[in-house]
């Protein structure tokens, strides 16, 4: 048994997830993957096709969209939320920048439960629009997921193209992600990896997005709503570790990535987190340069450009309830782990671990 399979193996055992699936390597694929447990508590074995949430590690991939149309000249980093939203105009979100919503510095409050009291898509919409800002925009970094379901608005203006449509032509076509999806159809949902037991729905969640505010919106939002496989992931991380390749030109990918808030208190790059001094979930062995982004369900995609390596995490922490934080050590621990990974002999197949 493998390091990897081990630990993770030993997340089930703890319950901090029914299941694992994961994915270490870099430019020409897995070093090592796997996969363990079930996709719910009394539910199938994992078989390596399974579907799973990948909650805000959505942002990312919307991110990639909105860097694409930036790239084709439709989208300016500069360019404000009020020049392609009527509604927003004379509000206090209306010279707000694209930049500012990539790196979380737009002073628009985050982790917002607006579905409680707006039902509707257009109830929830609006009031995200009056949300106050809770910090002057540009000076400092405060997660938000509202703030990513106005990039996703802003998009669709620029592109004349709903926000899904934008993501599988840009994203996902062009890396033959097959199934990354937002609202899976019924094959992907059969497959599909148990979340919350879900005291709003009253039902636990297979294959209809955990987060709430998405729920509302349709099952789609800048901010949540992708689902995809271990497969899927793989080609991602294999593309982000050859910089960027099929997705975007060198320069942009670049600057994507980059730290954009380093006179901050935290490291942002556009639509990436960036590795923070302290506290990263990254952990403590991947370089300073290195990015990614976390889910609120358990999963993690991270990449260090020193090294070429991605190292992908897929769980369910949430089932049956979202109140257990092992996740936070055991995501640390597995990322350590990948970055001191050894590669498997020139020419020879990936490591595989999987214990039910």
């Amino acid at each position: 048994m493998s390091a990897l399979t081990e630990l993770l193996a030993g997340g089930r055992e703890q319950r901090i997830y029914s299941g694992a699936a994961w994915s270490v390597g870099g430019p020409a694929g897995p070093l090592e993957r796997g996969w363990t447990g079930t996709r719910s508590w009394a539910g199938p074995a994992l078989d390596g096709d399974d579907v799973w949430d990948l909650a805000s590690v959505t942002k990312p991939i919307a991110g990639l969209a909105v860097m694409a149309l930036v790239e084709r000249g439709a989208l300016g980093l500069d360019d404000t939320v009020g020049a392609y939203l009527p509604d927003y105009r004379g509000g206090d979100k209306a010279e707000l920048t694209v930049r500012q919503l990539l790196t979380h510095t737009s002073g628009i409050p985050g982790q917002v439960p607006l579905y409680r009291d707006h039902p509707t898509r257009a109830a929830l919409l609006e009031a995200v629009r009056l949300l106050p800002l809770t910090a002057q925009p540009g000076t400092r970094v405060q997660y938000s997921s509202q703030g990513f379901i106005v990039l996703g608005l802003l998009a669709e203006a620029a592109a004349g193209e709903p926000l899904d449509a934008l993501v599988e032509r840009l994203v996902c076509a062009p890396l033959g992600l097959r199934d990354t999806v937002f609202c899976p159809d019924a094959h992907r949902r059969a497959r599909a990896v148990a979340t919350e037991d879900c005291p709003w729905r009253g039902r636990p969640v297979v294959g209809e997005v955990h987060d709430e505010n998405a729920v509302v919106l349709g099952g789609v939002g800048g901010h949540a709503g992708l689902f995809s496989t271990l497969a899927d992931m793989e080609r991602l991380g294999a593309a982000l570790a050859a910089g960027g390749r099929g997705l975007l030109r060198p320069d942009t990918f670049a600057l994507m990535t980059a730290a954009h808030t380093d006179d901050l208190a935290l490291r942002r790059a556009l639509a990436w987190q960036g590795r923070d001094p302290v506290g990263s979930p990254a952990g403590e062995v991947f370089g300073p340069d290195s990015y990614g982004h976390t889910g609120f369900t358990g999963t993690s995609l991270w990449v260090d450009p020193a090294t070429r390596r991605y190292a992908v995490l897929l769980t369910n922490r949430v089932h049956p309830t979202r109140t257990g934080d092992g996740i936070v050590a055991l995501r640390r621990a597995f990322h350590d782990a990948a970055a001191v990974l050894p590669p498997v002999a020139a020419g020879g197949p990936p490591r595989c671990g999987m214990s039910r």
